[in-house]
């Protein structure tokens, strides 16, 4: 059933979806009234590679979200060669839904301050909205934008409005979606519990634990983080 006219994507690799992950779609189809697709990215460019095969992070996505309405599956990035950029993605979903249906990508606070090292950043906003997820901690605001991400203060200056007003125009604007009581987890610390035999299985759905368990996944500690790698980038070009 839908919840509104606006249709938010939420993209990542999720390796593996966590109940972080569904907290941010529950919160952003409830607050904005409005239907959520989450989208496995194939080949992230700004990412190492992932430790499930795309038919395994998108089968445990769709496990994860299984009856809960207003979340789906969007496996079109999966079936697209070449590096998964938001644009390309955009640019698709606006020739399906027509120049007049509201569009949304999700992202995060960190991930806006880095959003000017996107491919093609600009074009997002004649393609869609941004709606930004802000945890406790991590306040956006013009100061902070201006200080750190200059480039992106300019561009989003003028376009910041409520999450409400999004939905009577098809792209262009920019909301906050505050999340003060976020989970902290994270892919990366989950794949380094399972790995190292600590406990994990609350972090997911009991589907998922039932999954990653059924399929050996995240078992060796060299395939989750090689020895001296730094912990991927959270922007998700």
């Amino acid at each position: 059933m839908s919840h509104g006219t606006l249709r938010i994507c939420y993209g990542g690799t999720f390796d593996p979806v966590h109940n972080g992950h569904l907290a941010i779609a529950r919160a952003a189809r409830d607050r904005m009234r409005a239907d959520v697709a989450l989208l496995p990215a194939h080949d992230p460019p700004h990412k190492a590679a992932t430790s499930a095969d795309a038919g395994q992070r998108a089968a445990m996505l769709a496990l994860a979200v299984d009856g809960e309405a207003g979340l789906s599956v969007d496996r079109r990035e999966l079936a697209r060669s070449g590096p998964s950029y938001t644009v390309d993605t955009l640019a698709e979903l606006r020739g399906e839904l027509g120049e007049r249906a509201p569009i949304a990508w999700l992202i995060g606070a960190d991930s806006l301050l880095q959003l000017d090292t996107w491919h093609d950043w600009r074009r997002l906003f004649a393609l869609a909205h941004l709606v930004v997820v802000q945890r406790s901690g991590a306040d956006i605001d013009a100061d902070r934008l201006r200080a750190q991400a200059p480039r992106v203060q300019a561009e989003v200056a003028a376009r910041w409005q409520s999450a409400d007003a999004l939905h009577a125009s098809a792209s262009g604007g920019i909301a906050l979606l505050p999340l003060p009581g976020l989970r902290p987890e994270s892919s990366t610390a989950l794949r380094r519990r399972i790995a190292a035999g600590e406990p994990w299985r609350d972090w997911v759905p009991p589907a998922v634990a039932a999954y990653i368990d059924r399929h050996g996944l995240y078992r060796d500690p060299a395939a989750i983080l090689p020895p001296n790698s730094p912990p991927p980038a959270e922007p998700r070009p």
